[in-house]
Parts: structure tokens; sequence; C-alpha cells
């Protein structure tokens, strides 16, 4: 590979030819500062925030874009780049609401972190016009607030270029110009499949997600109530983040103790629903290859997903699994088996789940979603929420013993904790159809063939004389080309997986944010996804089908997966959309 020398602060760097200042900057170990930049996403120098000198330029050039050449010198803190840097702070802030103490990303915004480093006070330095918006409250997931906006037009970059959604973007033009919706439509009133990935990478608190821990609280504080909390598998990698601690850290243990001292009356784990979901999942798979069904069957777990299916490709929603998502199953089986086995009213019974996935706020409240003749589950938080529940509390986290999941349904295997990661869900259901359809123990349960973050991965098994072939898809955009490809007849698969997020549930819209700065050079999802994949390797009970749990509530109460109890329970339909309607 060709290499490029030139000096940045008067140290001699080599870089790749075809790199930019900033790529070459950070071979340097030099940060420079962006706030619009996000790589191979947004690359359009917008903010003007990591301006550099170079010998021989007329003015300040943009670093994100700007590539490096041969004998290049570069300086990144000078005088003269400090106060450019600091005028264009002031500037966004003339036209931004400062109320910072009450904003969700207080401690945790960019272009707050960039005031403080660079001295920017609380004094408007130019005064003039403001512009005001009313609050966006429209969606069932998530607040913009365009008051905090900056255009940096990352939340559209990543809706457009890498969800192929685009409900949203740059409206009017100049001081006028502010992100919405076409023709002024309320979010809600969009094709938005809630995936809240323009959350995940917003730099200040312009989006964000509906807060529901005051409904928590209060909650656990009545005495009349029962509450109960299932966290979804990719929760525990990433939660630890929100603490200080270092991405791809296992936090379950810690989790669990937290739930406990929030006041919970049973803290449980999603892993057992998932388990749940893989048994009724591999069984419809077999009867559809079986019986002439629709293929190729198309896993439901991720809500994104699922609403985009409905809105973008309303003919495929027959090849959509019936199942319920693990979230709705556990509230499912939570109010109707737990229920009756505790002795108690189910309508006293609030089930919560804390989510890695912002869609799952709509999920809640879709039709069909209401297995025990109440809605499975009452009330969905995001890592985020959860983090600020225990940071409210008091409860000191990082000093908290490792505790245990109360059973029967906390106990998840190891197919279960890799739903969190893209691949798993499709790993997890070839462990237990594998061993169904050739009536034979697996002797390797690594199915790495669809593992990794690749936006789109194809395999194909020989079980019990038929060559299976499946695919996985990550992020919608992927989904739609992968999709796309089905319906031409360019490829043909028997099983599918697609989630909404890219990278999976690691990498959802309600996950604790990480700046630009890491996003663009640290590889987030395979790094939490690792946290996953160590879990299992290490859990005892490596397939869904042998989970012990899982097998009581099959014997003592819903018969066999397919059952006329489990479709009533566990499974649900779909709503054919159009776009821009919901």
């Amino acid at each position: 590979m060709e290499t490029i020398t030139l000096k940045i602060n008067g140290v001699e760097v080599s870089a790749p030819a075809g790199s930019t200042i900033l790529e070459a900057a950070r071979l340097a170990h030099i940060e420079i500062p962006t706030l619009c930049f996000l790589k191979d996403i947004n690359e359009i120098g917008a903010c003007r925030i990591c301006v550099v000198e170079v010998k021989g330029a007329k003015s300040l050039v943009t670093s994100c874009v700007y590539p490096v050449s041969e004998g290049m010198e570069v300086w990144t803190n000078t005088p003269k780049v400090q106060e450019s840097r600091k005028k264009t702070l002031q500037l966004i802030l003339s036209d931004h609401d400062r109320k910072c103490l009450s904003c969700v990303r207080s401690g945790n915004c960019e272009l707050q972190k960039l005031c403080r480093e660079y001295k920017v006070d609380d004094e408007l330095l130019y005064e003039g016009a403001r512009n005001h918006y009313e609050l966006d409250e429209s969606a069932a997931h998530m607040v913009r607030d365009n008051n905090k906006c900056i255009l940096c037009r990352r939340c559209t970059a990543v809706c457009e270029k890498v969800q192929g959604i685009g409900v949203i973007g740059a409206n009017e033009r100049g001081f006028a110009t502010y992100i919405g919706s076409p023709f002024d439509m309320g979010l809600g009133e969009t094709s938005c499949v809630s995936c809240g990935q323009c959350i995940a990478v917003c730099p200040t608190g312009a989006i964000y997600e509906k807060d529901y821990t005051k409904q928590v609280f209060e909650a656990i504080a009545d005495p009349e109530k029962f509450v109960i909390v299932q966290t979804a598998p990719a929760v525990r990698a990433a939660l630890g983040e929100a603490f200080g601690m270092p991405i791809g850290t296992d936090v379950e243990g810690k989790m669990a103790a937290a739930l406990r001292r929030l006041g919970f009356d049973k803290v449980f784990d999603t892993n057992f629903s998932a388990d749940l979901t893989i048994m009724e999942e591999a069984h419809e798979f077999i009867d559809r290859v079986q019986n002439g069904g629709v293929l190729p069957l198309i896993t439901s777990c991720s809500p994104g997903w699922v609403k985009y299916c409905e809105h973008y490709f309303p003919d495929m929603t027959e090849n959509l699994s019936s199942c319920k998502s693990p979230q709705q199953m556990f509230g499912a089986i939570a109010k109707s088996y737990y229920a009756e086995k505790l002795g108690i009213d189910k309508e006293k019974m609030v089930v919560v789940s804390v989510m890695p996935c912002t869609a799952k706020k709509f999920e809640i409240g879709r039709p069909d979603e209401d297995g025990a003749g109440v809605p499975d589950v009452d009330i969905a938080i995001t890592t985020r929420e959860l983090a600020r529940m225990i940071e409210r509390a008091g409860i000191r986290f990082l000093d908290l013993p490792d505790e245990e999941f109360d059973l029967p349904l906390g106990l998840g295997t190891g197919a279960a904790v890799i739903f969190g990661a893209t691949g798993g869900v499709m790993e997890a259901a070839l462990r237990t159809a594998v061993e169904t359809l050739t009536g034979e123990e697996l002797q390797a349960l690594d199915f790495t063939d669809v593992r990794g973050i690749e936006g789109i991965k194809e395999a194909s098994y020989e079980v019990a004389g038929m060559n299976v072939k499946v695919a996985v898809a990550s992020g919608l955009g992927n989904a739609r080309e992968l999709l796309n490809k089905v319906k031409n007849g360019e490829a043909e698969y028997h099983f599918i997986e697609i989630m909404g997020c890219p990278g999976g549930c690691v990498n959802g819209g309600g996950q604790p944010q990480q700046p630009g700065s890491v996003r663009n050079f640290t590889d987030i999802r395979g790094k939490r996804a690792a946290v996953l994949y160590n879990i299992d390797k290490n859990n005892p009970i490596r397939k869904s089908h042998e989970n012990p749990a899982i097998k009581e509530l099959y014997a003592e109460y819903l018969g066999e997966p397919g059952s006329h109890r489990a479709h009533e329970l566990l499974h649900t339909t779909y709503v054919k959309r159009k776009i821009h309607e919901i």
C-alpha cells in the first residue's frame, strides 16, 4: 500500500495514500475535534470544527475531508485554529437552546464538551434573531427538539444512507434551515420505523428517546402492583459504558444487583424468552419446510425491521415468522403461566423491559400483543434510561457485587444471549433446528459463517439430506438489498435473519451513546458482541431446547411448540402499511 509522509505539529507521520488529515492525525496520536463527521456516513466538512492550518494554504482547511499529500505540513492547535473553532462554537450557541442543566445529554454532549474545552461561556457574543421550534412528540419512541439541533446532519445521513429510509432531511435554506420530515409532518406520521439510529449519532440533545423512568419508579412504589423486569441480552454488554467502564465489559451480575436494589419484585432475563422464541421459530421453520409453507422464513425479533417490512415490503409480511419477539413472549408468559403459578392477578402485574432498542417502545403498543388479555409488556425503557434510574437512585454501580437473576424466568442458555449480535438468532435457531431434523446431537455448536458485523452474510448447511440456505442482514439498507435480490429471483434462501440496527441489538438505538471520535475509529459493535459470544461459550447450556425452565414450561403449560395455547400467547399478526402511514 502506498504511503504518504507528512508532518503534523512537527511530528513526522506516515499515512496510507488517500487518507484525510483527520485520519493521519490519529496515527500521530492527535485528536482533532469534530461535530458533523461520521466516517463513511457523513463526510461533509460542514461544521468547521475540525479546521487546521496547512502550509501554503490560503485559509484553514477542514481536516475530515482534506486529503494528505507528500511533504504536507499541518498544525492542528495554533492560536488561529483555536480562535476559529471558538468562534464557530459561539455562532452555534447563538441559535441554540442552552438549557443544559435539564438536558438529557448534559455531561455526555459533544457540543458541551467542546465549549468547555475552548472556554466558551454562557454569554451570548453574537446577539440576533433566534429560531424557535415546537417539540415533535408524535412518534411513539422519541422526541425531536430542533431548538438544540446544530444542523450537523448526522441523523439525516444515518437515516438515508445506512437505514435507507430518509424520513428526515434539511428543510428550507440559510438561517431558516431546520431538520424535519417532508411537508412538515410529525415523525409519527411518516414511515419512520423507530430504530433510533438517529438518536445514537446525534451529538447533542436534539433527538432523544421518550423517557418512562418516572412511570417505572411510580409502579415500583405502588404496593398494589407486582413489578417484574426483564433485560435483553445486549444490555449487559453496554450498560457499563454509562458508568465509565470500557466498551466490551460484561456487567450482567452488577446489572441484576442494581435492578434488585431499584426495588423490582423479581429480576428476570429476556434470555429465557429468547430460548422460547427459538422453540417456536424452529418449529415454524421445520413446519414450513416440510409442509410447503411460505419461504424464506424471516425472523421477527426486531420490531424496527418488522415495521420496515410492513411499510416497504408489505408483500413479504407472509414471510415473517408469526413468533412474537422475546420481549413480548416474556410478557405473555409472565402474565399467564407465571401469574397463575404465583396466584397473582395479571391486572396487578407490571412487566417492565430494559431494551437496547427504541422500537420496543412502539412494539408494546402494537395490536395483537396481548396474549393473556392484557398488554404483554407495560413499559419499555432503554439501556440509557436504566442507567439514569440507577444514578438517580444513588446506587454505586461499580461497587455492586455480581448477583444472579431470579428463577424460573431468569434462566437462559448460550443460544439465547447471542440474540443480541447480528447472526445470533440464526445460529441459535440452527442449533435447535438441526438437532430436531436429524435427531442427532450436534458436535460443533458454533455456526461461525453467520457471525461478524458484515452487513450481509450467506451460508448453506447440509441438514438431514437437505441443503439449507440461510442469509443474515443487519441495518435496513442491507435488508433492502437482500430482499430485492430475493424478490428479483437473484437469490434463494430457506431462512433469513434481519436485524434493524447495523450489527444487531448491541448497536441498538437505545444503547449508551458514544461520541463521534469513538464511533469513527472503534469497533463498538464487535466489542459488545464479543461479550455475548463469550457468555455463550462459557454457559453450561448452549441450546435453547435444553433449557430446563423451557422444558418445564412446555410440560406444565404449553404442551408442545406450535400448540394452540402457544399460538394464542406467543404468536402475532402483521399489517400491510403504506409509506407515510402509521
